[in-house]
């Protein structure tokens, strides 16, 4: 594999000139990774089926365009806009790495990946501990604005999530002292006040007796 570094000179050189040369995109692109040949690692030569920096560096890429991965569950497709991770051949936190939805070894799947990031974009091979990487399953994009994003892309990131309020932090439920339910105070007093009317006259009666 050539050094990565090297590569991310050659794109930032390229890119620049690219930008400025390439015709306005009129429509968006499938671009189909390694054309023909797909996404391959070859386990025997212990190389990749194909050259994918060359294959990148013929391809203007633009938002809302799509990397096609024609491939099997031998190789893994992660994307990073980590420079360093991307010459590590290690995927970082910031990274994602996109799947089939299956495990099962040798299978073969088609992974498409949406440009959804002006700027540039690294793209590499995790399987085999970084092996794969090293040996020439890796490539770097620049991703020009091009029509922008189209509106199925173009979504709002979803609101941030917030822990609820734990039990200790609630405020506990306030405690009133006696009974105030309404209606009951005035009932109780008026009854009060009859029973106390009522042993005042029964006092009274006793007296004139």
């Amino acid at each position: 594999m050539a050094n990565p570094t090297v590569i991310v000179i050659l794109i930032a050189i390229t890119a620049t000139a690219a930008a400025a040369a390439a015709p306005p995109a009129t429509q968006y692109t499938n671009h189909t990774v390694g054309g023909p040949t797909g996404w391959f690692f070859n386990a025997t030569t212990n190389s990749s089926f194909a050259n994918y920096s060359s294959w990148a560096a013929s391809q203007t890429f633009n938002l809302g365009d799509y990397l096609i991965f024609n491939t099997s569950t031998n190789q893994t497709v992660i994307e990073t806009y980590n420079e360093t991770a991307y010459r590590g051949c290690t995927a970082d936190d910031d990274s994602f790495e996109y799947g089939g939805g299956s495990n099962a070894f040798g299978e073969a799947q088609t992974i498409a990946v949406p440009l959804t990031l002006e700027g540039p974009a690294y793209y590499f091979s995790g399987a085999g501990d970084g092996e794969q990487c090293q040996q020439g399953m890796a490539f770097a994009i620049q991703v020009n604005k091009g029509l922008g994003l189209p509106p199925i892309l173009n979504q709002p990131p979803p609101p941030p999530y917030s822990e609820p309020p734990s039990a200790s932090t609630q405020s506990p439920p306030m405690t009133v002292a006696g009974d105030q339910t309404p209606g009951n105070g005035g009932m109780r007093s008026g009854a009060n006040m009859r029973e106390g009317l009522f042993g005042l006259l029964a006092l009274l009666l006793l007296l004139r007796l």
